[in-house]
């Protein structure tokens, strides 16, 4: 028997379709009614709704969408060095030049984090001899900033990376791609959450002159690279979501290393300790896994793959296959979550960081369904991670044939957002994340969950219809 057999065997129902309130008076009256979750298209823009009921099944955007995830599904990620960014990232030896998490912005538009960061990495790199002349010369316009995305990069929260960071050099073998990311500093207080005193500095002193070379030293000591796509794959399998869970995945990667790193001496030690105290000292590495498969899929005309969503604590933005370096923005939503003992919403600052990356890749909140235990970080039950990667398969354009669900039957996590979908289902993409204080310095306060807002993929939208 079909749903719709079921719905309409029996005695007489109600189907409601729209507000609740609508079948109130029949349900107070004894009717049984049945609430369908619809929504209309495009927010109930009847421009866009009908843009996209022109797009919908057209051939140049199927072609381009088959072409751009296979490019996607294919696409490897190891890791071949640690490097100081600026032998990375050519721009950032040409001059004082800033990364930083999300779409462009200014100084005069950063929120509190950022303006943080930015200031103590300035500090960092001796361009001012304190926090005051830092701000300064960055309100001055003397120091440029431009998105870690522009760079082949990615970093979470504000995503800083100054010339001197420590950066993980990732490749795609069978194309010769390169994503790159800097270097976890652990929980407590840190940079990318805008704490610039002392005892920050200090921290990121030491990972330049210790934690880079050393693990520099051990990658290249290897045999063979390590593979991190495919650890992605096994944390899956282990309770990682990886993106606020990497438990697993930080315990795989340290025994990788492990002899290679004792090699190294005292230093080696110290980094492997170093690495035993931070859970998340992987999510940085498996950022960059996850820029190079998105990255694979970008540039293909008429596409309407999303290859990009990242936030700068002010504005959210999205980027899609078939229109170029293009952003579509719109103002980033505050996290819906569980905030530690003394803060709530009123601290929160707007979402941040170049971590939904992950989720733009497939796995994050797109494959809570395997980490049932990140609900009790982000609030919710195991169940509603179950329910994430099933509706999240709704608004992709397939399944990964690496990374598996095991609460699913071992399904693929659902991969490569399409905006047409988003837009047709209106469902959109969920975030598992963190939550910084709006303040610079206090850290994180709390994590949850939050929606891509819907505006930007409205307008993204608009940009691939105008390019067919």
């Amino acid at each position: 028997m079909s749903s719709l057999d079921e719905l309409l065997a029996g005695e007489l129902k109600a189907v409601n379709v729209g507000l609740a309130s609508f079948a109130e008076p029949l349900a107070a009256a004894g009717v049984p009614v049945v609430t369908l979750d619809w929504r209309p298209p495009a927010l109930g823009d009847a421009e866009a709704a009908m843009r996209l009921a022109r797009m919908m099944g057209d051939e140049r955007i199927e072609l381009a969408n088959a072409a751009a995830i296979e490019r996607v599904l294919a696409a490897q990620a190891v890791m071949v060095d640690v490097v100081p960014a600026h032998q990375a990232i050519p721009a950032l030896g040409e001059g004082k030049l800033l990364l930083h998490a999300g779409p462009p912005i200014e100084w005069d538009r950063m929120c509190g984090p950022m303006r943080g960061a930015v200031a103590g990495a300035i500090v960092l790199e001796g361009w001012a001899p304190d926090l005051d002349g830092a701000e300064r010369i960055a309100a001055s316009g003397e120091v440029r900033f431009a998105p870690c995305h522009h760079h082949d990069a990615v970093g979470p929260m504000a995503g800083l990376i100054s010339p001197s960071m420590p950066v993980y050099v990732l490749e795609d073998p069978t194309t010769g791609r390169r994503a790159y990311s800097n270097l976890n500093e652990g929980i407590g207080r840190a940079l990318r959450f805008g704490a610039n005193d002392d005892e920050v500095l200090n921290k990121l002193r030491w990972m330049n002159a210790e934690v880079g070379p050393t693990l520099s030293a051990a990658l290249r000591s290897l045999e063979e690279p390590v593979n991190i796509k495919a650890n992605i794959a096994q944390a899956l399998q282990m309770g990682d979501e990886c993106h606020n869970r990497n438990v697993g995945s930080t315990s795989m990667w340290s025994r990788q290393l492990a002899p290679a790193l004792a090699r190294q001496g005292e230093a080696g030690v110290r980094v492997l300790e170093f690495m035993r105290d931070n859970n998340h000292f992987s999510l940085n590495a498996n950022m960059a896994a996850c820029k190079l498969i998105t990255a694979a899929g970008h540039g293909v005309p008429h596409s309407t793959l999303v290859t990009t969503m990242a936030r700068n604590g002010v504005d959210f933005g999205i980027r899609v296959s078939g229109c170029g370096e293009r952003w579509f923005v719109t103002p980033a939503p505050v996290p819906d979550g569980l905030y530690f003992a003394g803060y709530g919403p009123e601290d929160a600052n707007p979402d941040l960081g170049d971590s939904a990356i992950t989720e733009t890749a497939g796995i994050g909140g797109f494959a809570m369904a395997a980490a049932p235990a990140v609900v009790g970080f982000i609030g919710g039950t195991p169940a509603d991670a179950v329910a994430y990667s099933i509706e999240m398969a709704d608004i992709t354009l397939a399944r990964s044939r690496d990374f598996q669900l095991p609460p699913l039957g071992f399904a693929g996590s659902p991969t490569g957002i399409d905006l047409r979908k988003v837009l047709d289902t209106g469902s959109a993409p969920v975030i598992d994340t963190g939550i910084a204080h709006r303040r610079p310095g206090v850290g994180q306060i709390g994590a949850g969950i939050t929606r891509a807002p819907m505006e930007c993929f409205v307008e993204a939208l608009a940009a691939v219809e105008a390019s067919l």
